[in-house]
């Protein structure tokens, strides 16, 4: 296998990624709710799923149930009704935007409340 010219190595014009990911700001602010979400009680695993199509973030109650919130990025959405997604525990979308901060504002409102009780 030979090394490019100039040592750097560029991705063929018009390819599409094979899957989708978080840039890095994007996962340590989902990480940052997830770890506050944990600390009050109410999550206890997560799980990230990666294709061609979008990237999510699943939270947990408990390992074995289905995910109480999950975080999708779709990336073909950008020009539509937003790449977030923010669905409930039984797959209802609660919440789309451009932007993950309002996406993921109806789950700081659910950490205040249970810090608060």
């Amino acid at each position: 296998m030979s090394t490019p010219v100039g040592g750097t190595v560029l991705s063929f014009p018009g390819a599409r990624p094979n899957q989708i990911g978080f840039a890095r700001d994007e996962l340590m602010r989902i990480l940052d709710l997830y770890g506050r979400m944990v600390a009050a009680g109410e999550w206890r695993d997560y799980a990230m799923d990666f294709d061609r199509d979008a990237a999510s973030f699943a939270a947990f109650r408990r390992a074995a149930e289905r995910p109480q919130a999950r975080v999708e990025k779709r990336p073909s959405l950008r020009n539509k009704q937003g790449m977030w997604t923010l669905f409930g525990e039984h797959g209802q979308v609660l919440k789309r935007g451009h932007e993950l901060g309002g996406v993921l504002a109806p789950l700081e409102r659910r950490l205040v409340k249970a810090i608060e009780d």
